[in-house]
């Protein structure tokens, strides 16, 4: 497949990944599409408490999720952790929700990775529910080790980036990656992000890491230490 203007190759581990500016790995070699923390029902949760927010994020995100599935025909699809905003999210999806949610589980070897919001995947959703999987050179898993794992795909952070041009900031959701292992943004519609500058994700990389933001119509590498600044930025917004 070649590399259209909405992607970006990155190596980790030897793999070579293909980084959709959606927010989704596309892995090749394996025919297997990665979404990380999409948080299914997380405005159905927030308005519980109060808040006065559109119920629409779950659509959102199966819309999103549906065109790249499209897009790449994966015969595998891994849901990194994080796929449910809370124990009761699955049992809130509508009709509609469940079935178009059903056609992408049935369609594929589909592996749901348990994450701190979901410790137990609904497993009448179909699928295989595992706390972590090792496929070639790449592990993937919802919290990044403590101990450095090469190859190792994580989510849970939801990395985000800050750019500056002409005085102004823009700040996005991003991949993050020192070429040994990456961090994935967040999928869901309203998730929050963590910038990549705060030790908490920069601990994780020895050397120098690049942030592959998510622009518009693409994806943009900025050097992830310090200030980026990146003099094609306008383009992203």
């Amino acid at each position: 497949m070649s590399i259209d203007n909405y992607q970006m190759q990155a190596e980790v581990n030897g793999e070579r990944l293909v980084l959709d500016c959606a927010g989704a790995a596309w892995w090749p070699a394996e025919r297997t599409l990665v979404f990380s923390d999409i948080h299914f029902e997380k405005g159905s949760s927030l308005a519980r408490f109060g808040a006065l927010i559109p119920p629409y994020d779950t659509r959102t995100a199966l819309k999103r999720m549906g065109a790249l599935i499209a897009r790449y025909a994966p015969s595998r699809v891994i849901a990194l952790g994080d796929s449910f905003h809370d124990r009761d999210a699955a049992n809130r999806l509508d009709g509609f929700e469940r079935a178009t949610l059903a056609s992408f589980v049935n369609g594929t070897n589909w592996v749901w990775i348990e994450g701190n919001h979901d410790p137990q995947p609904p497993t009448w959703l179909g699928g295989r529910v595992t706390a972590e999987i090792a496929i070639g050179g790449l592990v993937f898993r919802h919290e990044p080790a403590a101990i450095p794992q090469a190859g190792e795909i994580a989510g849970h952070l939801h990395p985000c980036a800050t750019v500056t041009l002409r005085g102004h900031s823009l700040r996005r959701r991003c991949f993050a990656s020192d070429g040994t292992r990456m961090v994935m943004p967040a999928f869901g519609a309203y998730a929050g992000g963590l910038g990549v500058d705060d030790p908490v994700i920069s601990s994780l990389f020895a050397q120098d890491f690049a942030a592959y933001m998510l622009g518009g119509r693409r994806v943009y590498a900025v050097p992830a230490r310090g200030t980026p600044r990146f003099v094609g930025v306008a383009a992203a917004r």
